[in-house]
């Protein structure tokens, strides 16, 4: 209830302008985030904190690159659950754990030197 259910992935390239495209990895919760792009790398994505996911990066003379995003509870998530319990009591912090939004990326942001094609 403190954090909300949502958060903001960031994928960074080197060099910059790479397309970025999330895609689904595992299960139906992951369908809220297959098929978001971005044209051109630096660029962030809104997704829910209890996704898990692949981002798939390519640019032009570039190898194709991928990256496996997941969720952990994080230290933020742990004082927010903290927080919920002493101000909302268990239906707070149940509500978090829930929905998670105790939760955080892991990886995040997600950085990869893109390596040049032969």
């Amino acid at each position: 209830m403190t954090r909300g259910t949502k958060d903001v992935l960031v994928v960074e390239t080197d060099p910059v302008g790479a397309k970025a495209q999330l895609t689904n990895s595992v299960g139906a919760k992951a369908q809220l985030t297959d098929g978001m792009t971005c044209e051109a790398t630096p660029c962030s994505f809104k997704v829910p904190r209890k996704s898990e996911f692949d981002v798939v990066l390519s640019k032009d003379g570039y190898i194709p690159a991928q990256v496996h995003v997941t969720h952990k509870a994080g230290d933020a998530g742990g004082m927010a659950l903290a927080g919920n319990v002493l101000v909302g009591g268990i239906i707070g912090a149940g509500v978090d754990a829930g929905t998670g939004a105790m939760m955080d990326l892991i990886p995040n942001p997600v950085v990869v030197e893109l390596q040049k094609a032969r």
